[in-house]
């Protein structure tokens, strides 16, 4: 067995003996289950285990796997919906762990990344705005960031925010130049959320329960930052916006598709066991097709999946495989679940198995990183673009 084959295998058995039953208590609901209490502990098994932030460079304490070699251990890590936040690789801290590791100067690194990776603190990333501000567009983005001599002056109203009750700074995308809908100008500040200004509106109710520190409504209002506070370079925001969101992207993958295997096996146990009509239910022709469906596209997720993080790997940008993991994962996870939520009848929709709260948290994702019909959008226009360029 590979060194990666017997970590993935090690992360399944902390999971199983560690957080999934944390789960099944209270119903993958992180804030009844104790928030950032729960957290802290599990994150504390999960460095004793020897599985803590598989993710983060070896300098900030964590095992330096690069993308494809961590897929399959954030799999074997989602099995359990609180799994992510035990191993540090919740969103959106893990994808601002990959920000910072790239963009991030000495000084930046060392205040906010290295207690980031060690779990110190959380973090959000402050970009989706209500209408007509930036969300599955961009560059729609009405936030503002003003110069105020050596500082900056920050005013803006985002919602959506994951994880910014309790986080410990914000990852911020504000306008510097141009107007909404301006393809350029934007720019990325970190700012601690304890900063004048910074007001946490409310907790947006949504349907999934597992993230911690919720999805928050957030103003800013004449928040000023030093100049220090510029992550990266000014006016290049929306470019180094996909130095993240391009490894996001897949990482919910792996993580959403733990989920919805342990979905799929805990049906396929179910209807091995079941008996009905003189029969086992997997001897059922219907019963079946469901199974064989699920194992197609459980396979066909990894095969996409691994592509992307290959490209990704390889140092490319990967926009197109990306896109394409993103949205069929995004749609066929939510099948494989809405399946194993029939194969098991009335305890499908119950408490007494995972698979209901499973498909609970899994249907947002088809919304959240890009909408599956704007990364279709995307994957058109670059499909039209290649067959023009070779047609001149």
């Amino acid at each position: 067995m590979s060194d990666l084959a017997a970590l993935a295998d090690k992360t399944r058995a902390f999971i199983e003996r560690e957080v999934q039953p944390v789960d099944d208590e209270f119903d993958g609901d992180v804030e009844a289950a104790g928030g950032d209490t729960l957290r802290v502990r599990l994150q504390e098994a999960a460095r004793e285990a020897g599985v803590f932030a598989p993710h983060a460079a070896v300098a900030y304490g964590g095992l330096g796997l690069g993308m494809e070699a961590r897929a399959a251990v954030f799999e074997a890590a989602g099995r359990s919906l609180f799994g992510p936040m035990a191993l540090n690789i919740n969103a959106p801290d893990e994808g601002n762990v990959h920000l910072l590791e790239h963009v991030a100067t000495a000084e930046q690194r060392e205040r906010f990344l290295a207690p980031l990776a060690r779990g110190e603190v959380r973090s959000a990333f402050s970009m989706t705005e209500p209408a007509p501000g930036a969300g599955a567009d961009p560059s729609a983005l009405a936030s503002t960031a003003v110069r105020d001599g050596d500082a900056w002056r920050i005013n803006g109203h985002k919602w959506f925010i994951t994880g910014a009750d309790g986080a410990s700074f914000h990852i911020v995308m504000a306008r510097t130049s141009g107007e909404p809908g301006s393809p350029g100008g934007a720019t990325m500040f970190l700012v601690p959320a304890d900063a004048p200004g910074v007001e946490l509106v409310r907790h947006v109710g949504t349907q999934d329960r597992s993230m911690i520190g919720g999805h928050c409504e957030i103003r800013y209002v004449d928040v000023v930052v030093p100049g220090d506070a510029v992550l990266g370079e000014v006016d290049e925001g929306f470019r180094y916006a996909q130095v993240r969101l391009g490894p996001a992207r897949m990482t919910h993958v792996m993580r959403w598709l733990g989920a919805a295997v342990h979905a799929h096996e805990t049906a396929v146990r179910h209807v091995a066991g079941r008996r009905a009509f003189g029969t086992r239910l997997a001897e059922l022709g219907m019963v079946q097709q469901m199974i064989a469906d699920n194992e197609i596209e459980i396979a066909a997720t990894r095969a996409l999946l691994l592509e992307a993080c290959r490209e990704l790997d390889g140092g490319g940008r990967a926009a197109r495989t990306t896109s394409i993991a993103k949205t069929f994962a995004a749609e066929a996870l939510h099948r494989i679940v809405d399946r194993s939520v029939q194969l098991c009848g009335g305890l499908g929709v119950s408490s007494d198995l995972p698979v209901a709260r499973i498909a609970r948290e899994v249907r947002p994702f088809r919304i959240y990183d890009g909408p599956s019909e704007v990364h279709r959008w995307s994957i058109a226009r670059r499909a039209v673009a290649r067959i023009d360029g070779a047609a001149r």
